[in-house]
């Protein structure tokens, strides 16, 4: 009697929910994960896909993989290490699971491989956050006032008039703009260079648009526009 073929169990992640939506990215890790099966002779028993944000490390997905992993003795299989390899969370995570991986794209990954990468991308994490701190220190050193994105609402309840309040909005976001500039800077001088990627690097350190929210390639374009006017950072795409 032959032995059974071996069992994979497939993780997918996508960064967006309209990637998500639209199966964006999708396609191109389940047709390598299928390969992969294939010319090892494996079973996919089972898909599981992460929507996730940047700037979120609960990946529940993940987290129902490696149980149903663990209690078939399959193995996690995922298309892309490299692309997770500055996720901390996600590569602590594979590596205490105790559950066999492999990746399609690092073959030869291993626990002590996961673990040095993860403490690679914790440092880079604190090195990102200490120069995010240093930038936004020197835009108030060189006495950039904060902006402030409450100035259109409370125009409205003193009732002033519409120029006012466009006025005041558009003041608001260049100091904004302003704040934000050597950030920019740092961000593409890490090779992050188009709207998307500036916009998940944004997120990822935790930086919130003017309104508080999260950034999308429209506020990241209106962002180099107000640095660019102001002699800044420099266009982008």
């Amino acid at each position: 009697m032959s032995d059974p073929a071996p069992k994979f169990v497939a993780y997918e992640r996508v960064s967006t929910v309209r990637q998500g939506r639209s199966g964006l990215g999708l396609e191109a890790q389940r047709k390598a994960i299928d390969e992969f099966a294939a010319a090892r002779g494996a079973d996919v028993i089972a898909r599981f896909t992460e929507v996730e944000s940047g700037g979120k490390d609960a990946r529940p997905e993940l987290a129902k993989a490696l149980h149903l992993a663990k209690l078939t003795g399959a193995t996690l299989v995922i298309a892309k290490l490299d692309r997770l390899s500055r996720n901390a969370v996600f590569l602590l995570t594979l590596r205490d699971s105790g559950v066999r991986f492999l990746a399609v794209d690092m073959p030869e990954a291993n626990d002590l491989t996961v673990g040095i990468m993860a403490l690679v991308a914790q440092q880079e994490r604190e090195a990102i956050s200490r120069r995010t701190r240093e930038a936004l220190a020197a835009a108030k050193a060189r006495g950039t006032k904060l902006g402030n994105p409450n100035g259109a609402a409370a125009l409205r309840r003193a009732g002033k008039g519409g120029a006012a309040l466009r006025a005041a909005v558009a003041a608001n976001a260049d100091a904004h703009a302003a704040d934000l500039a050597d950030v920019l800077i740092d961000i593409r001088a890490q090779g992050h260079v188009t709207l998307r990627a500036i916009a998940a690097e944004l997120n990822q350190r935790g930086i919130l648009t003017r309104r508080g929210g999260k950034w999308h390639v429209s506020s990241v374009r209106n962002l180099i526009r107000r640095v660019d006017g102001a002699g800044g950072a420099g266009a982008g795409s």
